[in-house]
């Protein structure tokens, strides 16, 4: 498993009834590969997992695999209500054949830190996939503890963490904790920058969705050290990141999309598109960011 470089969280596309639109998914697929991304994430948040029925979640996964090829590598997200239906759907992303799985806690239910492990461990058990951990306490209400990890260091297919914490102190308290156990990746678009400087091996982003050139060219430029390229696309970027912190981040990544052409912005619901001022506002950020592209 190749974990550096930039990820998308790539969105799912539907149809105007709503139905799940594979052909416009294998389109953004396509594309964010053809601009130069090292690697896709899957039904993850942005991929709306959790508004996707069980049939069509592996709908999804086959197309994406279809599409794909083996060009880059992809996690698919593992977020389900309970530890068997989780347990489940890994079992069917290892026999499509996904590289590596992005393991969420289970939905909804809030768990005590020995149930947590019990989940990730079970799934974990699963295949014999890559497992990526997604650590999110602001949309999930739990935090993988040190002491959580330090268990789940003894199961191998555990390999990495999506830290989507704006604690940066994180990446230095895991890498000081764990060494080069686990492969840290940037989860969060507003604090990506620091998270790379920290030690973070790769950016899961939000907003590459809309703008992967200068997604890709960040990256590499942290790469390279050269940090004044770096800071420019970075600071030109930063309006535009803020939104992968919001509660309404699915529904402005696709609107994002669909302004640059890469997309449609239609959301399952419960999201609905957005609307009036905040609809006016981040149209307003993605032409200004359109209009003033840092190269």
């Amino acid at each position: 498993m190749k974990w550096s470089g930039v990820f998308p969280a790539a969105t799912t596309q539907f149809s105007q009834d709503l139905s799940v639109d594979l052909g416009a998914t294998q389109q953004v697929l396509d594309n964010l590969i053809n601009d130069g991304v090292h690697g896709l994430v899957i039904m993850g948040t942005c991929g709306e997992n959790n508004s996707l029925e069980p049939d069509e979640k592996i709908r999804v996964l086959e197309a994406a695999h279809e599409v794909i090829a083996g060009r880059v590598p992809y996690f698919v997200g593992v977020s389900e209500l309970t530890t068997p239906r989780a347990v489940a759907f890994a079992r069917q992303a290892a026999r499509v054949g996904a590289d590596a799985l992005m393991v969420l806690p289970a939905m909804v239910y809030v768990p005590k830190p020995h149930e947590l492990e019990h989940h990730f461990k079970q799934v974990a058990a699963a295949s014999d996939l890559p497992i990526m951990l997604y650590n999110n306490p602001t949309a999930y209400r739990v935090n993988i503890e040190m002491d959580v990890l330090a268990r789940l260091a003894e199961c191998p297919t555990i390999q990495a963490i999506k830290e989507s914490s704006a604690d940066t102190r994180r990446y230095t308290d895991v890498a000081n904790e764990f060494g080069d156990r686990f492969v840290i990746m940037a989860g969060l678009d507003d604090v990506a920058f620091e998270g790379l400087l920290l030690g973070a091996e790769g950016w899961i982003s939000g907003l590459t969705s809309a703008f992967p050139k200068e997604s890709v060219a960040l990256v590499e430029a942290l790469q390279r050290k050269d940090l004044e390229m770096a800071l420019r696309i970075y600071r030109w970027f930063m309006p535009l990141l803020h939104l992968d912190a919001d509660h309404d981040l699915v529904q402005s990544i696709k609107l994002a999309e669909q302004i640059m052409g890469r997309g449609s912005e239609r959301v399952r619901l419960p999201r609905l598109p957005l609307e009036g001022a905040r609809r006016d506002a981040v149209t307003r950020m993605v032409e200004t960011a359109a209009a003033s592209r840092p190269f």
